[in-house]
Formats: C-alpha cells, sequence, structure tokens
C-alpha cells in the first residue's frame, strides 16, 4: 500500500519513547488512539504487510491522513492518557463502550463534619465514598426511602452547630437524628452513617443483630412503641436483603465479569458481589468490537467501565485472560490508594458456575436488545417510509431539520434547529439563532431570519470544502430531506420564500406542521395533508416538532435569564459590557455576585477594590 509523503514524514520523525498516539483522516478527525513503550516501532507497525491482513486495520490504515503523539514518563501513565483520549474523542476504529452512560450511585459526603447522602452520576475524588452502581435512579431512591428509616440521615442544607432550638419535621417522624439541636452526637451520627455504608457494601449482620438485640431490650423493659419501631426498621432491612443474593465468602468484595458477542459489538455484564452478597449489576454494550479478539475486547471495556467509577474491589473474577493485565492491575492498584487487585480466572467448580451465570446473563441482555433494536429499526423504517408516501417525497426523509420561535412579547427571541437523522435526534447538530433583524413579536419574520441564516451558512459550507484546511460545520454543509416549520400556511410560506432565494425549493422538500389539528400543510395543496392518528410518520413528526419546540424553549429562557443579569447590573456606576462580562463568566448570577466579599469581587479581571465596594453596595 503506498504511504501518502506527509504520512511518511511523520514515520520518519517518531521519536523512540513511551506515550500515545492520535491517528487523524483527512478531515482533521481523531480516528484511533493508542498507546506504545516505543511509539516508533509501534506505529510504523501497522504499515508492514502483515498488519493488514485484518479488514479492520486496512481501513483504518486507508484513512490515516496525519499522526500526532504525546510523549509520557512511563506505561502506566501512558495507559491512563490513552483511557482520557478515547473518552473524550471516542475514535471510530477504537473499541469503546457504545453509550458512555453514568451509572447512579449513593454518595456519602464523608468528608462534611456531619455527612449527607444524596445520589450522582458524577463521581470525584473529593473525599466522598461513593456505592453502586445502580441499574437506575428509581432503584438508589428506592433503596433510600429504605435505608433511611434505620439510619435517619441528614437532607436539609442548613449549618449544623448542635445548638438549634428546633429540629425540623424530619426528626419528628423519625427521618432525621437531628444533630443540628444536638440530639445526637457528631462522633454518633457519623458512626451511624459509617454503618450505613457497611450496610450498602453487603455486611448486614452486625446491623441485623444489634437492632434484633435492641428490640429485645426494650420489650423487655415493656417500651413496646420502641420495640415496635425496631421492629419495623428490621422489616425494612428486610426488603433489601431479600434482594442480595449470597454468593460465597470466598469473593467477599469482587466484580465478576463475563461477556456475549454478536458480529459487530459485544455486551459485558457485571456482578458486584459485597460482603459475600450479590448487591447489584449492570451491563454495557461495546461496539467497534469486529475482528477483535476477546481478551482484547475484555481488557478495553475493564479499563473504561473502571476509569469511570469510583469503587475497585480487591478481587476481579474473569472468564480468561486479558490482554494488558499486568499494567490494567498496576493501574487498579493506584485507583485503591495501593492496595493491591486480584484478577482471578475460572478454576474451581463454583467459580466455573459464577463466570457462567454471568455469561447467561449477558447473552440473554444481548438478545433483548438486539431484538428491541430490531423493533425500533422496524418502527424507523416504517416511520421514514410512510412520510415519504404522504407528503410524496422522492426518498425516506433521512435527514429532517425542524425550526421553532420562541420569544415572551418580542424579547429574547431565539430560534431553534434540531436535526434528525434517521429517526433519531442527531443532538450534535442542533443549532440555535439569537434573532437580531426583528423587532417585537413577529414569529413569521424571525423565521424567515432564521432560515435565511441557516442557508448561507450552507453556502459558505460549499465554499470552504474546496479550501484546503477549512472544515466547514457540518450541521450546515448538508441539506435536509424534509425541512420541517413548527405553524402552519404563514409559516410554511415563509420557508418557501427563502427557499425560492437559495434556488433550493425543487431540492429540499419543506412542510408545516399546526398544532391544533395536527395538519401537515405543503407547498401548492391547498388543503393540509391529515396523517391518520396511529401513524408511526406522524409520531415521528410529533417528536421532531416537541424537541425543536422544547430546545427553543430552553435557549430562550437562557437568553431572557441572562438579559436580566445584564439588566441589573447596568445600573451600577462603572460596570460596562466588559465588567458585566467578567463578572457573570465568573459568577453566573446576581445572587452569587450579591453573596460575593469584596475581595472575591476584586479578583475578577476589570474589577478594581473601589469598583468592588461600590458593586457590593449597590447590590445590598
Amino acid at each position: 500500500m503506498e504511504i501518502s509523503p506527509a504520512v511518511q514524514n511523520k514515520l520518519d520523525s517518531i521519536p523512540q519513547k513511551t506515550g500515545c498516539y492520535l491517528m487523524k483522516n483527512a478531515n482533521g478527525e481523531i480516528i484511533y488512539v493508542g498507546k506504545a513503550v516505543n511509539l516508533r516501532s509501534r506505529v510504523r507497525s501497522y504499515f508492514h504487510a502483515n498488519s493488514q491482513k485484518h479488514p479492520r486495520t486496512r481501513q483504518l490504515v486507508r484513512r490515516i491522513a496525519d499522526i500526532e503523539w504525546i510523549i509520557v514518563g512511563s506505561e502506566l501513565e501512558a495507559l491512563i492518557l490513552e483511557m482520557n483520549l478515547i473518552k473524550k474523542h471516542r475514535p471510530r476504529y477504537n473499541v469503546r463502550l457504545k453509550d458512555d452512560k453514568r451509572y447512579p450511585y449513593i454518595k456519602v459526603h464523608w468528608s462534611d463534619p456531619y455527612p449527607k447522602v444524596s445520589v450522582t452520576r458524577q463521581t470525584e475524588k473529593d473525599g466522598s465514598r461513593y456505592y453502586g452502581p445502580y441499574t437506575s435512579v428509581w432503584a438508589v431512591n428506592q433503596t433510600l426511602d429504605v435505608l433511611r428509616r434505620v439510619f435517619p440521615y441528614l437532607t436539609c442544607n442548613r449549618t449544623i452547630t448542635g445548638e438549634d432550638q428546633r429540629a425540623c419535621l424530619y426528626y419528628d417522624i423519625e427521618l432525621c437524628a437531628a444533630p443540628c439541636t444536638g440530639a445526637i452526637s457528631k462522633e454518633d451520627y457519623r458512626g451511624m452513617i459509617d454503618k450505613l455504608g457497611g450496610f450498602l457494601n453487603g455486611r448486614t449482620e452486625p446491623i441485623v443483630n444489634q437492632l434484633q438485640e435492641k428490640m429485645s431490650q426494650a420489650s423487655d423493659e415493656l417500651r413496646f412503641e420502641k420495640a415496635a419501631q425496631i421492629r419495623d426498621q428490621l422489616q425494612a432491612i428486610k426488603q433489601i436483603v431479600e434482594r442480595q443474593r449470597i454468593i460465597s465468602p470466598k469473593y467477599f468484595d469482587s466484580d465478576v465479569i463475563a461477556m456475549a458477542r454478536s458480529e459487530k459489538e459485544a455486551c459485558v455484564q457485571i456482578f458486584f458481589v459485597r460482603g459475600g452478597k450479590l448487591t447489584g449489576r449492570e451491563y454495557f454494550m461495546v461496539e467497534g468490537t469486529n475482528d477483535m479478539p476477546d481478551a482484547k475486547v475484555l481488557s478495553e471495556a475493564i479499563k473504561q467501565f473502571y476509569v469511570q467509577s469510583p469503587a475497585v474491589p480487591s478481587q476481579i473474577l474473569l472468564p480468561r485472560q486479558i490482554e494488558e493485565a499486568r499494567i490494567i492491575k498496576q493501574w487498579l492498584n493506584s485507583q485503591r490508594g495501593g492496595e493491591k487487585v486480584e484478577f482471578l480466572l475460572p478454576r474451581e467448580q463454583d467459580q466455573k458456575e459464577l463466570i457462567e451465570m454471568v455469561a447467561e446473563n449477558a447473552s440473554a441482555m444481548l438478545a433483548a436488545l438486539k431484538t428491541q433494536e430490531n423493533i425500533e429499526q422496524k418502527r424507523k423504517d416504517e416511520s421514514l417510509n410512510e412520510l415519504q408516501e404522504y407528503l410524496k417525497l422522492s426518498e425516506p426523509p433521512q435527514r429532517i431539520e425542524c425550526y421553532d420561535i420562541s420569544t415572551m412579547q418580542g424579547t429574547a427571541q431565539v430560534g431553534s434547529m434540531v436535526v434528525f437523522h434517521e429517526g433519531m435526534p442527531h443532538k450534535n447538530h442542533y443549532r440555535r439563532f439569537n434573532i437580531r433583524t426583528v423587532s417585537g413579536q413577529d414569529d413569521f419574520a424571525s423565521m424567515e431570519e432564521v432560515l435565511t441564516r441557516r442557508f448561507k451558512r450552507w453556502e459558505a459550507a460549499q465554499e470552504e470544502q474546496d479550501k484546503p484546511g477549512k472544515k466547514p460545520d457540518a450541521s450546515f454543509a448538508t441539506l435536509p430531506n424534509l425541512l420541517l416549520v413548527d405553524g402552519g400556511k404563514g409559516q410554511l410560506s415563509r420557508a418557501v420564500q427563502v427557499l425560492e432565494e437559495f434556488n433550493l425549493l425543487d431540492t429540499v422538500p419543506v412542510a408545516g406542521l399546526a398544532k391544533r389539528h395536527e395538519e401537515v400543510f405543503v407547498p401548492g395543496r391547498m388543503r393540509p395533508i391529515i396523517l391518520p392518528r396511529n401513524s408511526q410518520g406522524l409520531y415521528l413528526l410529533q417528536r421532531v416538532r416537541d424537541e425543536a419546540h422544547r430546545f427553543a424553549i430552553t435557549a430562550h429562557r437562557k437568553r431572557r435569564s441572562r438579559q436580566g443579569l445584564q439588566s441589573g447590573l447596568e445600573k451600577i456606576p462603572g460596570v460596562g459590557p466588559i465588567r458585566r462580562r467578567a463578572l457573570l463568566q465568573r459568577f453566573h448570577t446576581i445572587q452569587n455576585i450579591r453573596q460575593a466579599s469584596v475581595e472575591e469581587l476584586a479578583e475578577t479581571p476589570k474589577i478594581t477594590k473601589t469598583l468592588a465596594r461600590t458593586i457590593k453596595k449597590y447590590l445590598e
């Protein structure tokens, strides 16, 4: 295979150092990220004949137009950088998590004097303790609703001094221990939260035994109301414990991983064993796996899962050996603060049975997802074919663009453009337009401005395509197969007018969807088209229209809020547009500016200490 001079120059200049390499196509997009102990030998190996036996590698090499590299100090640093680059750029030829979903966790704010408990999808190294992941926020909230009756933790935002005169209602209904009034000491409160964490980690027996002793003691002392309260707590705990299957004390804290594969993707299933009990399970889809050996797919999946997981167990049970096991284990050890992680392979019968159980779950999930995917694909195809039929289009509308205008009495007017590709939202191509030329509330003129700007950007994109080094905005470079406006004949006529100005009326089909009776108006037809109420085509049009409406309202509210912030600062002497912008970039809201100290305000660019005092005085 012939190598371009530009690529050959890069191959000749690659150093023999440890680091990561990024391969790009002709458009400058990163299509593959890798790492190597010796960058020079690893990158050059892609262009050897032996390496191009696999179709996937041949496709990759054909598309390489440029190569960049980043030198790091060690193999471990290269591994961490590679994971972060894959997560950021999601290159086409890398094995990657399909949806990169963030799982919900229970977060205990352990670094606070009186730790609160919350639900989060973002995990940070902030001293907090995280438990999970859970299959859904609903599952998390169900768990917390039960646990709060046993461990009445804080939920309010008040500063805890222990000297408040009165507790809130949650204390009265026994859902808070009221450290605010000193009803529980700091040490006892933290001890209670520590037990809650132990419970979430599967260590339920000590808590159950302790509660049973307290219930017996209360009963012996004839405190039957207290005994009944503890009985209810035990029943609440039983609801959770019953969902936790006992696995084996051998796997006290373990993750058990197995997978099932189809032609182009894999389903990886993880069982979370804590305290010898199955406390939860999760799956994720991995794409870009065709022509990849199982060991490679598993190693990539493990890296990408644990890079976003706040907790790594002491054991990980795997169905087979994985690639780069040594360096991955070194990285996981660092994730655990230096404590060792052990990779186990199934040798004993119970290990094999456990792996088989997880693999069966992965196979069942993959089959279910494939069935669901086929149903969704059939529904999408049906909706696009129906639109082609009812709107007399030359082909199914693979790309639908919908436009809407949002305003309030002519202020903060915003136009939205949403894009659906093959019946699904293509959010990377969404765009918003702040209306510039229209004064007062004139939705028709606003729609004309938005569409005019959109197709001017299309013309500019056509010119940029012919210029070397220019990369046009992909959202404007492609014409829609159906242009949809939210509204009836008035909005449609403005859209037709704009398309005529750009000589696109015969190229771009256009329609207006009137909300009142869900009537579809098209040019050259007096009567509206009425799609059947159970039509998949109508459902798709409604989804697109509603998404454009939502996106426009969201943009309008943000703009209106920002204009309100700016007008609130405009009256302050000495605060012009540049200083207003600097204040808003730093503090975001008037409330934050009002609460900031003079010293904090003075740290803002262009704000002197004297001006900070003026701002503070004015806002107070």
